[in-house]
């Protein structure tokens, strides 16, 4: 079962679920019934009612994969199925997608799961508080929950690659700013290594092994594929969103060790090298 097919859980639904027998997801208003080999269900997390497909989907799976974000009044899968989650006969494993931003800035430093907890912005305390409702649910129902703090995330169609050749790729340069990465294919690994593999559930943080500053990045993908980088601009004179600035304002190298030991699957891309090669290889 998944909530929310936003571009991970898809990919990991269409590359990466074969190991069962069914897939059913989620969408807030799914325009068919079924989409790349699995069922698609409404569910909105708002609405007073559920689909009593949706019910019976729950009562029927093995494992849960959460890629729905939560908003101001919580979870909205805990929110109205929080019962039927805990109370699931043949459920054993969920899986929760997080983001390193729980961690908010540590200057630069190198942190793992260990490390002080300080969201900086409305959207990563939202994440933590969801983390905690579904670490409570583990405690109180025996379900073995795993929450991935995921890195940025790249693949297919969503990559510096791409925004090199839209034209709309920046090279801003902040001073001793780096940011991990992680490319889609990895995270499908992860999450298949936590549903079928023996690890114990807790937080993990998923991502590469190279924290690298971004300049570095688009000027590595500009050069293979043979096109001039854009101009290098200071960070403090280049007109940014709120969010793109908040972005700018969390300085960490997050380690992936606990993920390597426990979780005990190879990276398909170590670093942003490996994952660029592949995209422009393959022509995504």
């Amino acid at each position: 079962m998944i909530f929310g097919l936003g571009y991970t859980a898809s990919y990991y639904a269409a590359e990466a679920s074969g190991a069962f027998a069914q897939v059913t997801a989620t969408k807030r208003a799914p325009q068919v019934e079924t989409s790349g080999g699995f069922s698609l269900l409404p569910f909105d997390g708002a609405s007073e009612t559920v689909d009593p497909r949706l019910i019976a989907a729950l009562a029927d799976a093995d494992a849960i994969l959460v890629s729905a974000g939560p908003d101001e009044h919580g979870d909205p899968v805990l929110r109205r199925l929080a019962k039927e989650i805990a109370a699931a006969p043949k459920l054993k494993k969920i899986v929760y997608l997080s983001t390193i931003g729980v961690y908010g800035d540590h200057d630069g430093e190198w942190i793992d799961e260990t490390a002080q907890v300080k969201p900086s912005n409305l959207r990563s305390r939202q994440r933590l508080a969801a983390e905690a409702e579904w670490l409570a649910l583990a405690r109180a129902s025996g379900k073995e929950v795993y929450v991935l703090r995921l890195s940025g995330i790249y693949g297919p169609g969503r990559n510096v690659v791409v925004k090199l050749r839209e034209g709309t790729a920046k090279r801003l340069v902040k001073p001793g700013q780096v940011f991990n990465r992680i490319h889609v294919e990895d995270i499908s690994r992860a999450i298949n290594a936590c549903l079928l593999g023996p690890a114990p559930g807790g937080i993990y943080n998923v991502t590469d092994d190279e924290p690298a500053p971004p300049q570095d990045v688009v000027a590595y993908a500009a050069e293979q594929i043979g096109v001039a980088p854009p101009p290098e601009k200071p960070f403090e004179e280049t007109p940014l969103s709120p969010m793109q600035r908040s972005f700018y304002g969390e300085n960490k190298r997050v380690s992936n060790r606990r993920m390597k030991a426990l979780l005990d699957f190879d990276l398909a891309f170590p670093t942003y090298r490996e994952g660029i090669g592949a995209l422009v290889e393959a022509g995504e």
